[in-house]
Parts: structure tokens; C-alpha cells; sequence
């Protein structure tokens, strides 16, 4: 009987009645209509969202066990469609964050293994976006990454490292492509 229970319990640990509750309440939304409903669906479900924060699609969570203490959003954020975000560990947000279009936030990968099978161990590490940050369409943050206050992340990009506050960054992997004028100053 404990090899069924296992069993039940890997084939069930992603399952959140919560989460699921809030997305069946939501889905009859249109794409960028009921934004503010979306975070309060979050919001009552269980997960920290700060005051203001818009969802223009409900973001795909995933994560095993109690995911809801995992997830910290600041106010004034705003997400755009297709988010995907791995609660494997905490995933912290701060003020004014945007996320563009199918980013993904992703706290769970493997280890290398041996050449029988390359994905070994999984592992988690947080990953903090701190204040201000901008995250283009379809960049995807990995486990253990820091981005930077003020930070961009390009479309498209893939963080592998930390990111310095107030420096843009690019490519696959990314990299400082330049430095952005600091708090207070606009782009010229």
C-alpha cells in the first residue's frame, strides 16, 4: 500500500484546489479586461499581491506543495499574457515591475548528470526582481538569478546570472549590453 500512496502523492503534489478555484473564476475574462479581478483572484486564493497590480492574462503558476507562501508581488505591477511562474522556490517582486508578454520566471532546473541521462537531480533556488524592473516578452529568468532595480531584461533573453541594478541586458545567454541612467533620470 505505501508504494500506491507514493504513487497518489507525486501524481497529486501539483495540484492546488486554491489556484485552480481562482483561474475557473477568471477564465471567462477576456485578455485584457478584469486585470484587477485577476490579482484579487490571486490575492484570495492565498498569494501576496500588492496593491495594483494588473494581470492582463492569468499567469500559468506551477510548484509543488504549499506554492502559495512562495510567490511575493510589490504594488503597481503589471503582467501581460502568457507568464509563466515557477514557485519550486520563492519568487520575490518588488514595486513596479513589468513583465512582458510569455516571460517565464523559472526557480526549478537539473543538475548535469551522467550521459545515460543528462537531466539529473532537480534543484531550486530563488529568484528576486527587484524594484522597477522591466522584463521583455518571452525572456525566461533561471533559478537563483537577481535582477537588478531598474534592470531591463531584452525580449527573448535568457538570465543566467545576475543582473546589475540599472543596466540593460541581452542574448542567450544574456549579457550587459549597456548601462541605463539612474533613478530620477529618464532615457535620452
Amino acid at each position: 500500500m505505501s508504494g500506491l500512496t507514493q504513487l497518489l502523492r507525486e501524481e497529486t503534489e501539483g495540484f492546488h484546489g486554491r489556484l485552480l478555484l481562482a483561474r475557473f473564476l477568471t477564465a471567462p475574462l477576456p485578455i485584457h479586461t478584469g486585470s484587477r479581478v485577476r490579482a484579487l483572484a490571486l490575492r484570495l486564493a492565498g498569494f501576496r499581491v500588492g496593491h495594483g497590480v494588473l494581470f492582463w492574462g492569468m499567469p500559468t503558476i506551477t510548484g509543488p506543495g504549499d506554492l502559495y507562501g512562495r510567490l511575493t508581488i510589490g504594488r503597481f505591477c503589471w503582467f501581460n499574457v502568457g507568464c509563466t511562474l515557477d514557485l519550486g522556490a520563492a519568487i520575490t517582486i518588488g514595486d513596479a515591475v513589468a513583465v512582458g508578454h510569455q516571460a517565464m520566471l523559472l526557480t526549478t532546473s537539473h543538475a548535469i548528470g551522467p550521459a545515460a541521462r543528462r537531466a539529473a537531480a532537480v534543484y531550486t533556488q530563488p529568484i528576486v526582481i527587484e524594484a522597477g524592473a522591466w522584463l521583455g516578452a518571452r525572456c525566461v529568468i533561471l533559478p537563483g538569478v537577481t535582477v537588478g532595480a531598474g534592470a531591463v531584461v531584452a525580449a527573448g533573453a535568457v538570465v543566467t546570472k545576475n543582473v546589475p541594478p540599472h543596466t540593460l541586458v541581452g542574448g542567450v545567454p544574456a549579457r550587459v549590453l549597456r548601462e541605463l541612467p539612474p533613478e530620477g533620470q529618464a532615457e535620452s
